[in-house]
């Protein structure tokens, strides 16, 4: 029964990936299907920044946690010695946890408080990286069951919230969602595909299937990133995720118009700029000077200042406010 409750839940959420919703909208959903198989009290979902594991959004179910215990709530999750913080368990690798120690802050200063004695946490993994998780507070222990039933169906969360990522980014580019088969066929996607799917032609027929059935492949591989021209000298980029659902190799394919800094790797490759100076230029774009970017790199303000030179020279500008405006 529960391996069944599993397999339409993730059924569901893969269903969610290709609707083109962004992350708080899909994590609402959701909550939604999941408190249907595990329900609690209270619960909060959050999707992360996956280079520094900061929540990105917070997403809560149907009751919200009292204004005054959420700086409290938040506190915990960055103080030494707190079990089960999500940064924690996102080093550690795991998938799920039940909170069981009676040291816990939150536990102690937050759950008790409020009537609640039972925390399990989830994250939202999609290989080795981690797009969000989730926090369920209730009154009971949860089962050995709710637990494996949460390690079954948080890949498929962890790989719609990446979609979801990518598609909240992209908002104002009207980018499409596709959902393909491992062969490359045509599942679902949403209205804005056929757009895309008529410039692409535009730069050759049949260009469309052929790059829907290598994203499709890509995606079984790892997660598949390419730059395409369209047919008037822009750039197209897709992206595509394996999903995890009752299908196995289905991937979701995000196309959208590609952005300055979605090109830029492209553009410093172009130009011919080392890997040193790549690092400088990401130093110029986050705005540093010169002592910090030096400090970064472990290298004087000299040769900081020998890279500026050479960049200046590769791109025809003249400063470094010159150099970020050409490569934004």
């Amino acid at each position: 029964m529960w391996e069944g409750r599993a397999l339409g839940v993730r059924r569901d959420v893969t269903a969610l990936a290709s609707a083109g919703l962004d992350v708080a909208r899909l994590h609402e959903a959701a909550i939604a299907l999941v408190g249907r198989v595990v329900p609690c009290d209270l619960t909060c979902w959050a999707s992360m920044d996956p280079d520094s594991g900061v929540f990105s959004t917070m997403t809560s179910g149907a009751d919200r946690i009292p204004e005054q215990y959420e700086p409290v709530l938040a506190t915990c999750e960055y103080t030494p010695g707190e079990p089960h913080t999500f940064a924690a368990l996102a080093q550690r690798g795991d998938t799920v946890a039940r909170l069981e120690d009676e040291r816990s802050a939150r536990l102690n200063e937050v759950w008790r408080p409020l009537g609640l004695s039972h925390e399990l946490r989830s994250l939202f993994r999609v290989g080795d990286t981690c797009w969000g998780g989730a926090g369920m507070v209730r009154t009971n222990d949860f089962s050995e069951r709710e637990l494996e039933f949460m390690t079954w169906v948080a890949p498929a969360i962890g790989a719609a919230t990446q979609v979801a990522a990518r598609t909240s980014a992209r908002r104002t580019g009207a980018p499409a969602i596709v959902v393909v088969t491992g062969a490359g066929t045509i599942r679902a996607s949403t209205a804005s595909a056929a757009r895309w799917r008529d410039e692409l032609e535009d730069v050759a027929p049949g260009r469309f299937a052929v790059m829907l059935r290598a994203a499709a492949a890509g995606a079984h591989s790892g997660t598949f990133r390419v730059r395409l021209r369209d047919a008037h000298g822009g750039w197209i980029l897709l992206e595509a995720s394996e999903l995890v659902g009752d299908e196995a190799g289905e991937a979701a394919v995000t196309i959208s118009r590609a952005s300055g800094a979605d090109l830029l790797g492209l553009r410093l490759k172009a130009h011919g700029v080392t890997t040193r100076e790549e690092d400088v230029c990401h130093g110029v774009l986050a705005g540093q000077p010169t002592s910090e970017i030096a400090a970064r790199l472990a290298i004087s303000s000299y040769t900081v200042q020998d890279h500026l030179k050479s960049l200046f020279t590769k791109f025809g500008v003249r400063s470094r406010a010159e150099l970020a405006a050409e490569l934004s």
